[in-house]
């Protein structure tokens, strides 16, 4: 009854937020004047103490305004159960205010110590062989776990209590990339707690059978207690996909009540002028960041080379896919209305899953001027000195192992600071947006259950939803288009375009309100995938995408996905483009436009892409794939084109965006770029001509 009450409450929480829950401007926390504020981790507990004074000398020194204390720090904060010592971190807290650095306090519920793993291991994650994880690494502890959750709250309450009221600390930063690292939890208290979530959310076991399909191969339960957690390693075929969709959504809300406790523990100690916020890794499969919104304001981690992409030409392995930092900039800001960067890498990483490149000279200075660009209000480098021991020797820090000497990152960082200076001085946060990027303001609907639903059933080992995304947002960024990532409860009429990519679980409500939108004169985007299941992920009892056939003017008749090294054609405006990935074969209806056909196979001349007006506006339906994401372009190109909105032509790997009355461009591509400026355009920092990893900033 405990558990039940506890979940019943959880919802509440996510879904009606109380008066109480005052959730401050990020402005409060962050100066305007200040553009972006830089900072930078340290870990006093990590290097002799004879060196502290003159280390954060040297971060105050460089131009950083605030450091980072204490997220992996809880063996020296609790060494022993109950016991607590805080001097050393007070002490660290002095010399960074003398030095006037602000400090970021972080709770250390990633690093559960080793007294508690090995007296309490029903506090771990269990993986999908069921094995416990072991001390020795992080994130080991389970969100689950109400022992677990216990200790956390005490820590939390002992740091909030000494450091709530403390003018030195600036804000509270909650764990470290709460993830598990992509390992589902399969102990005895996520066990429990999914059983618990599952009545919650059923009532009735026959509700949770009827939902689940489970009168397929005989799967019908009689009572909850028999319900476990979908682990396709104990199973002969595949877990049944609404069993996965829902422990998917389960471990999300697990991982952000999580959070909130923590938050909520904080705001009965802490003064308003400190922020509380965490720092999540977008895309990954056991969060869902915007669960989140009773934060002050929802920050992210990204590392855009650990050997994860080849980038852009010969040498983008070392500076990396723009999409990732450009993705995070533009999902992370509209959760919360603004956003920061806890965590980026200033030189090579240690974990790359098949190779750690060295970065490109100016990669770093690229990045951070990347994210400044996309409205972020601070930038954190991880980390200052490169670690001596420990999982992260070759990990890059500002500093190089001698703890003085800056390495190239740090030599970029120190630049920036200087070139802020002046954009500071330039920058002008009540400058009017200009018109033309008002008229191609784009939204991007996004929802994590779209994300787990086709990662689990690909039916082709090519899809990747992550890979779908980034290729669209490639696009817009081609085009020129100013991008917001929104959820359903976004007013859809704030924006002339909006895409909804690969949205395949949706309901009739949602497809009225997309009508209405485009009805009223919006234009709507949907790609292949969309409207095939309803939000419990079943196939809809009549023609594919039964619920979007009258709005997209289309049958979809089949879909079709090709091997890998097998190419077919699709044709747009008398050109041919490859696919293979993904293809909705349509039939359009009368009055709807077919903009592309397939070119070859079975069902050549059949509908691969349909465009119709509905009212004043436009919908627009993209049921091919390609990896290249050139017909994408020139169909997007098209699209805006027949609304009458201009767009660009950058080249692969240019981004260009504008912040508070100045214009940046920075460029990620191997090929050098020359950008063409309006007439009586002011150069601040650069050149029209971008080699690889330059930046430009100017004013028109």
């Amino acid at each position: 009854m405990k558990y039940i009450l506890f979940l019943s409450v959880l919802f509440i929480l996510f879904l009606n937020k109380t008066d109480a829950q005052v959730i401050k401007s990020v402005d409060a926390f962050f100066s305007p004047s200040k553009l972006t504020e830089v900072g930078v981790y340290y870990y006093p507990e990590q290097w002799n103490r004879n060196q502290w004074d003159r280390d954060l000398k040297h971060i105050a020194d460089m131009g950083y305004d605030f450091t980072h204390f204490a997220e992996f720090a809880w063996t020296m904060m609790e060494p022993t159960e109950g016991e607590f010592d805080f001097k050393w971190l007070d002490e660290a807290l002095e010399i960074a205010a003398k030095n006037n650095l602000k400090v970021v306090m972080c709770t250390p519920s990633a690093t559960p110590p080793a007294w508690m793993c090995t007296k309490y291991p029903e506090i771990l994650v269990k993986n999908f062989t069921l094995t416990t994880m072991q001390m020795g690494s992080r994130q080991q502890g389970s969100w689950s776990s109400l022992k677990y959750r216990n200790f956390v709250s005490k820590i939390v309450v002992e740091m909030a209590k000494r450091y709530g009221d403390d003018k030195r600390v600036c804000g509270w930063q909650i764990d470290n990339e709460p993830s598990h690292y992509w390992v589902d939890d399969f102990s005895d208290g996520a066990q429990n707690r999914f059983i618990e979530w599952l009545k919650v959310k059923y009532l009735t076991i026959g509700e949770l059978n009827k939902t689940w399909g489970n009168q397929f191969w005989s799967q019908n339960y009689q009572t909850f207690d028999q319900v476990k957690i979908p682990n396709s390693y104990q199973l002969i075929a595949q877990s049944n996909p609404h069993a996965v969709l829902d422990f998917k959504r389960f471990q999300a809300q697990e991982c952000a009540s999580f959070i909130s406790m923590q938050a909520e523990i904080l705001r009965k100690f802490i003064t308003t002028k400190q922020y509380v916020t965490t720092n999540y890794i977008h895309f990954c499969d056991q969060t869902q960041p915007d669960l989140n919104k009773d934060l002050d304001f929802v920050s992210y981690t990204i590392y855009p080379v650990g050997g994860l992409d080849e980038g852009y030409g010969e040498q983008g392995f070392r500076t990396g896919n723009s999409c990732r930092i450009g993705f995070a900039n533009d999902y992370f800001r509209n959760i919360t209305g603004n956003t920061g960067v806890f965590e980026i890498q200033p030189g090579q990483v240690n974990w790359g899953p098949k190779y750690n490149p060295l970065l490109y000279p100016g990669a770093v200075r690229m990045w951070i001027w990347h994210i400044i660009a996309g409205g972020n209000k601070f930038v954190c480098s991880y980390r200052f000195r490169q670690p001596l021991y420990g999982v992260e020797q070759y990990h890059h820090g500002i500093m190089l192992p001698d703890g003085i000497t800056p390495s190239q990152g740090g030599k970029e960082y120190l630049q920036v600071m200087e070139e802020l200076k002046k954009v500071r001085k330039l920058s002008d946060e009540k400058a009017a947006t200009p018109d033309k990027l008002i008229k191609r303001n784009t939204a991007v609907l996004f929802n994590m259950d779209n994300h787990w639903e086709t990662n689990n059933q690909r039916q082709t080992a090519q899809w990747s939803y992550e890979k779908h995304f980034y290729k669209y947002y490639d696009v817009f960024k081609k085009m020129g288009l100013p991008v917001s990532f929104i959820q359903e409860d976004a007013n859809f009429s704030h924006y002339p375009f909006l895409i909804a990519p690969a949205y395949q679980l949706l309901d009739s409500a949602l497809v009225k309100r997309w009508e209405k939108y485009v009805t009223e004169g919006g234009n709507l985007i949907l790609t292949c995938r969309t409207g095939q299941k309803d939000r419990n992920a079943h196939l809809w009892e009549g023609k594919y995408s039964a619920p979007i056939t009258d709005l997209i003017g289309a049958n979809v008749k089949n879909y079709d996905a090709l091997p890998d090294h097998y190419k077919a054609l699709v044709s747009f405006k008398n050109k041919n483009y490859e696919w293979n990935n993904w293809g909705d074969i349509l039939e359009a209806h009368k009055n709807t436009e077919v903009l592309a056909a397939y070119a070859n196979q079975f069902y050549k001349d059949q509908a691969a892409i349909v465009s119709k007006k509905i009212g004043k506006g436009s919908i627009t339906y993209i049921g091919v794939d390609t990896d290249e994401g050139i017909l994408e372009l020139d169909v997007l190109r098209e699209i805006y084109l027949k609304a009458g909105i201009s767009t660009e032509s950058y080249p692969e790997g240019l981004i260009v965006e504008w912040r508070n009355g100045l214009w940046y461009a920075v460029n990620y591509s191997t090929n050098e770029v020359e950008l063409k400026l309006p007439l009586n355009s002011t150069i601040i920092i650069g050149n029209k001509l971008l080699k690889q990893t330059d930046v430009l900033i100017w004013k028109e």
